[in-house]
């Protein structure tokens, strides 16, 4: 099968020849640049001047010598960084500390004597209290044309030219999470209590902001589209972010609004691939009836995310990418032994039936040693046929 083909069974819940692998996908399946350079000596690669495909998340653009080495099928289809005037400063050195602003206004940063990414520091919302304050600011334009300057011949040398599928990027962050981030998560958590209009006004910009960008990539690619991303964190490694009550009057209407506006914009059927990370199992039955395909990752070691139980109770509904190894302990800490066992787990968990693409759980973190990656690597293509 070819890559495309094989991603594709997997989304329709079907066996394909082996399981699908993705590393550099997207934003939520890639590696940290200190670990993909130690990755890229192991395997003996030449040494080459690293891209960030993240700066803030300090992930590295995953190189063709790589994605052909380890067969990965997914490819990563993401807009370009406008042109146009914005918030935007680029990195610069603030005591030991590198700060960059982001287009919508966001402070971020990252120690300058190991940094492994940046933290966001500065909120341009953390005042803002009315609708009025929404209307003042200077929102960034999600149909400026260099985003799309060149996801068309990005999406159709992927498909057409490697026989890959691809993940067609998002602007930003999710709808709730962006609201959390441009206000701090105290304000807005407490706004969705007392200020509930100003907090409605904020998700419903967000959304909107988010249609004109969606709107605009799904006519670009045109019908080669297989795999689409949005993103939230709704839940800690214990539980959720907020009750199951408060999710679905505040933010459950707006992802639904938003995805079912991106399946009648799109040009021939997608798949919504949603990343949280965290305890999110009580939100799965809401997620699916929003419209959401794909549940990326399975972080196995938060509270309720047994990927054995997972399978049982969603598996008919949600294709799970990414979970394939637990990325706190074992990939960073373990020995290749466990690695191996780990993976074999969570393949037998996962995998039958289709709906399951290998993906570790989240980003490869720059503390994972290249022996654990190769030993999850091999053990995949070991165990993962069908």
């Amino acid at each position: 099968m070819t890559s495309y083909e094989r991603v594709k069974a997997a989304l329709e819940h079907r066996e394909a020849d082996r399981i699908p692998f993705d590393l550099g996908g997207s934003v939520l399946t890639g590696i940290n640049v200190h670990a993909y350079k130690k990755l890229r000596l192991h395997l003996g690669l030449p040494e080459l001047t690293i891209s960030f495909v993240d700066e803030m998340q300090q992930l590295a653009r995953v190189d063709q010598d790589m994605l052909d080495r380890l067969e990965v099928d997914v490819r990563c289809v993401d807009p370009s960084p406008p042109e146009g005037p914005t918030l935007a400063k680029p990195a610069v050195k603030d005591g030991d500390y590198w700060k960059m602003v982001d287009e919508w206004g966001i402070t971020w940063k990252m120690p300058v004597e190991g940094g492994h990414y940046f933290d966001m520091t500065d909120r341009p919302l953390k005042n803002a209290e009315t609708a009025a304050d929404l209307e003042a600011f200077p929102w960034p334009d999600p149909r400026e044309a260099a985003r799309f300057a060149t996801i068309k011949e990005r999406a159709d040398a992927a498909v057409h030219g490697e026989k890959k599928a691809y993940i067609l990027g998002r602007q930003y962050a999710g709808i709730w999470e962006t609201a959390l981030w441009m206000c701090g998560f105290e304000k807005f958590f407490a706004d969705m209590m007392v200020n509930e209009e100003f907090a409605h006004a904020l998700m419903r910009k967000i959304t909107d902001l988010k249609m004109q960008y969606w709107e605009k990539a799904l006519d670009v690619v045109g019908e080669n589209v297989l795999v689409v991303s949005e993103a939230d964190d709704l839940a800690t490694q214990q539980s959720l972010l907020c009750s199951p009550e408060l999710y679905k009057s505040m933010v459950h209407p707006y992802h639904k609004e938003l995805f079912s506006y991106m399946r009648k914009k799109a040009k021939a059927p997608i798949h919504i691939f949603y990343h949280s990370c965290g305890s999110v199992k009580p939100l799965i039955p809401l997620l699916i009836e929003e419209g959401v395909d794909v549940l990326n990752p399975v972080q196995v070691n938060a509270a309720g995310m047994d990927s054995a139980e997972l399978k049982r109770e969603f598996g008919k509904d949600i294709t799970f990418w990414g979970g394939g190894v637990d990325t706190q302990h074992v990939l960073p800490f373990g020995t290749p032994a466990e690695v191996r066992e780990e993976v074999k787990r969570r393949i037998g968990d996962l995998a039958p039936g289709g709906g399951f693409v290998f993906a570790s759980v989240h980003n490869v973190q720059s503390d994972v040693p290249p022996e654990n990656f190769m030993a999850m690597w091999e053990t995949m293509r070991e165990v993962g046929v069908y």
